[in-house]
This record gives structure tokens, C-alpha cells and sequence, in this order.
């Protein structure tokens, strides 16, 4: 959902990363040519080693995750989205789908009632107990976690089994496998840049080494300075004060940055502060697990490379 420290083997995992990536590329793609001609059941394995089977693409589709809902209109079966999760926002088509239920709270009767053939749903982001239920009702749930660049390739492709839009979902994996392996040739001479990602101020939060910010700091050659920490890590000032980030970012929204993120001028003596590297970034573009965050990606490239000497 690989610190910069030691930034040549890093890189070094993320090529053996994407030669597995393209592998099950190769795997899913030799599938569908070995069976095009039967009428053998769809299945794939998700997240949690639970084996996915549908009978025939799935024409009924509910998604419990915002991310998934993009991704699911990016291979183009949108009009086969019967129920989504709040804040689906994107694509705008997304909006005109009956919500069916929020983070915390899954509305099963509703859910049922809409007769899916598919749920796509969030493994962290899902009450596991009513995804337990849906599952015990005999409706197919295909349980997502991502948490890097390289596993949204990875749900492309079993997304695009399901659907039956595989070659949709080849051609989309393998354009998100290029520009990573674009980005990772430019930036392997590139001076490490330390980077303070804060996604909120009151309690300050941070991103930790299994996230999706931080995949994207370290392709873009920065140092995330709380690599080190679990998932939404709570983090103090002192600590952002003695490891002095070269870049600090925030989540902000697409028209303007946070009002708190000028919070950091009253600490001049921070390298970001000294040298103007204070930046926000929407945070749909990065902490969401959808082919948006390429744009995400090449954005905080350009603020990480600002601060590179």
C-alpha cells in the first residue's frame, strides 16, 4: 500500500518488482488465449489468498473502495457499477451511482437487494464482518489491498478477468508499467532528497514504508524521513525538526494548499523552510490506488526535484 537511504538497491527491488509485475501480465494474457474458446469460469486469487470464481464476466458490479471505482471505469465496464462506497467522486459518472454505504457502515440490505454478481471490496477500509456476510449470502467478493504503483497493474489485470476486459486491462498495466520504468531510469543518478509528507496537522501524520506516498517519494528519488514507521503513523515536531526534510508536502485540495501548512515558516532554520520547498499536492492524486496516481507521481517528482541541489 524502500527507503532512499540505501537508494541503488532500492531500485534494484523495484526492477525485480516489475519483472514480476510483467510476468503476471504474461500469466493473465496467456489465460485468456489458452481458453477464449471455452466457456471455462473466470477466476482469480485476491489479496487475501481468497480464489475469486464467476461463471461469466461480471455485469453486476458493486465497488466498496473510491480507488476501485476508477479503476473499474478505466477498463471501461462504469456502466456495469450498480452501488458504490462514499466518496466515489471520480469519475464525475461515479457520482450517479446509488451509494451503498460509508467506511464504517455497509448497507447489506441495499447491497443484496441490487443483486451484484461482483462486490469489489477495500480489505482495511471495509467492516470485515459484513464482508464475512456477503460472502455467507453466496455473492462473489473480490478483496483489494493495495498499497504501492505496482499493485494497481496487479488489479488491473485481475479486475480485467473478472470484467472480461483483459486486453483493456494488458494495455493499461503495461502503459503504468513504462512510465514506472521510465521514471526509475531518469532518476538513477539522482541525489536523494529528504521529504516530509504530512497528511494532517492536529495530530500531525505522516506516511510509513508500506504506503502508496511513500512508493511514489521513492521513485521520484526522495527519502521519505518516517520510512521506517507503520501505516498513518502519528509523528511530533521534534522528530520533523531533527531530520531536517529538504521538501515538505501536504495534503491539500486541488484549488489551494492547507492553512496550516504555513505553520512551518515560524521554524526557519528547516531546510524546506530556508530554501522555499513547501508545497501541496491533491491528495486523490496520491493516496489513492487508481491510474491517477501516475499524475500524482510526476507531480511530486517536480516538487522533489526543486530541492535537488
Amino acid at each position: 500500500m524502500m527507503s532512499n537511504m540505501h537508494l541503488m538497491p532500492a531500485f534494484a527491488c523495484r526492477k525485480v518488482s516489475t519483472i514480476k509485475a510483467s510476468l503476471l501480465l504474461f500469466v493473465v494474457t496467456g489465460m485468456f488465449c489458452c481458453g477464449a474458446a471455452s466457456a471455462q469460469a473466470l477466476s482469480v486469487e485476491d489479496d487475501t489468498g481468497h480464489v475469486v470464481t464467476l461463471e461469466k464476466p461480471a455485469q453486476r458490479i458493486i465497488s466498496l473502495a473510491p480507488s476501485m471505482t476508477e479503476l473499474l471505469f478505466s477498463l471501461g465496464v462504469g456502466d456495469r457499477i450498480v452501488g458504490v462506497m462514499d466518496y466515489s467522486d471520480y469519475p464525475p459518472a461515479a457520482l450517479q451511482i446509488p451509494i451503498v454505504g460509508r467506511y464504517d457502515m455497509l448497507d447489506m440490505e441495499q447491497i443484496i437487494a441490487l443483486q451484484p454478481d461482483l462486490v469489489v471490496a477495500w480489505l482495511t477500509g471495509n467492516p470485515r464482518t459484513a464482508i464475512q456476510r456477503l460472502k455467507e449470502f453466496g455473492i462473489a467478493v473480490y478483496t483489494a489491498e493495495p498499497d504501492s504503483l505496482l499493485s494497481i497493474s496487479d488489479h488491473l489485470l485481475r479486475l480485467g478477468q473478472l470484467t472480461g476486459q483483459h486486453q483493456q486491462a494488458t494495455d493499461l498495466s503495461q502503459q503504468l508499467l513504462n512510465r514506472l520504468d521510465a521514471v526509475e531510469t531518469q532518476m538513477i543518478n539522482a541525489a536523494p532528497v529528504r521529504v516530509f509528507y504530512q497528511v494532517w496537522h492536529s495530530p500531525m501524520i505522516s506516511v510509513g514504508g508500506a504506503e502508496l506516498i511513500h512508493d511514489m517519494i521513492n521513485r521520484c528519488g526522495g527519502t521519505n524521513i518516517f520510512a521506517e514507521l507503520p501505516v498513518g503513523p502519528k509523528v511530533n515536531l521534534e522528530d520533523v525538526l531533527l531530520r531536517d526534510p529538504q521538501v515538505i508536502i501536504a495534503s491539500g485540495s486541488d484549488r489551494e494548499s492547507p492553512a496550516w501548512l504555513d505553520d512551518w515558516l515560524q521554524w526557519p532554520e528547516l531546510a524546506a523552510v530556508r530554501d522555499q520547498h513547501l508545497y501541496a499536492i491533491e491528495p486523490d492524486l496520491v493516496q489513492r490506488h487508481s491510474l491517477r496516481a501516475l499524475q500524482g507521481m510526476d507531480t511530486m517528482c517536480e516538487m522533489i526535484a526543486r530541492a535537488r541541489p
